[in-house]
């Protein structure tokens, strides 16, 4: 992967970015790699008619550059509402209640393989995808796993980074490992189960 040199910098302070130039260099690097080329400098110039200097301007390397662009589409969530916590929990995952499986977000399928295909072939792009984008979207399971450890519902001596990674971790074997769609009734039931057993786990 090519990366923008060392002597690489970000935009100067005061210097205003024209969002119209930011959108059209991340739609050039989303249809390079939809493309399933290699995302480099001189085809996000000739895709984007952006020069160099304004790509080195908005971002100091590819790696940040290519981190933003495939998390297009993806929000952080909002902070989880009081009431049943396992049910949001598995809202969050795209089910409702049982034997509904929610609608997906505005992200597709192809897109996350591409990501997941991505970042695995990196491990700079893993690490800055996760700083820059993945690490904000825990942050309100995080914060409700802690409200209801506080009110005494789940374990006090809960480790909550871990909680998650083994709430989230369900979902993503299933898309990952097995090639299962969450919105297939078996894998949602699967899903449904293994939260069951690690909110026992959890449960004070």
């Amino acid at each position: 992967m090519t990366v923008a040199p060392p002597n690489a910098r970000g935009r100067g302070p005061g210097r205003p970015r024209d969002e119209e130039l930011d959108g059209q260099i991340i739609s050039a690097t989303l249809a390079i790699i939809d493309g399933g080329e290699d995302v480099t400098v001189g085809r996000l110039v000739a895709r984007s008619g952006v020069s160099r200097a304004a790509l080195y301007r908005r971002w100091p390397s590819l790696t940040m550059l290519i981190a933003q662009a495939l998390d297009v589409g993806r929000e952080v969530p909002p902070e989880y509402p009081e009431g049943d916590l396992r049910d949001a929990v598995l809202s969050g995952l795209g089910l409702g209640p049982e034997g509904v499986v929610s609608s997906a977000p505005d992200y597709s399928e192809e897109r996350f393989r591409q990501r997941i295909r991505l970042v695995m072939a990196d491990r700079a792009l893993q690490k800055a995808y996760w700083a820059s984008h993945v690490s904000r979207r825990r942050v309100p399971l995080e914060n409700a796993l802690r409200r209801a450890i506080a009110r005494g519902e789940l374990r006090a001596d809960l480790d909550v980074d871990a909680c998650f990674d083994a709430i989230a971790g369900v979902a993503y074997y299933q898309l990952v490992v097995r090639g299962d769609r969450i919105d297939d009734p078996a894998t949602a039931a699967r899903v449904r189960a293994a939260i069951d057993v690690v909110w026992r786990g959890m449960t004070a």
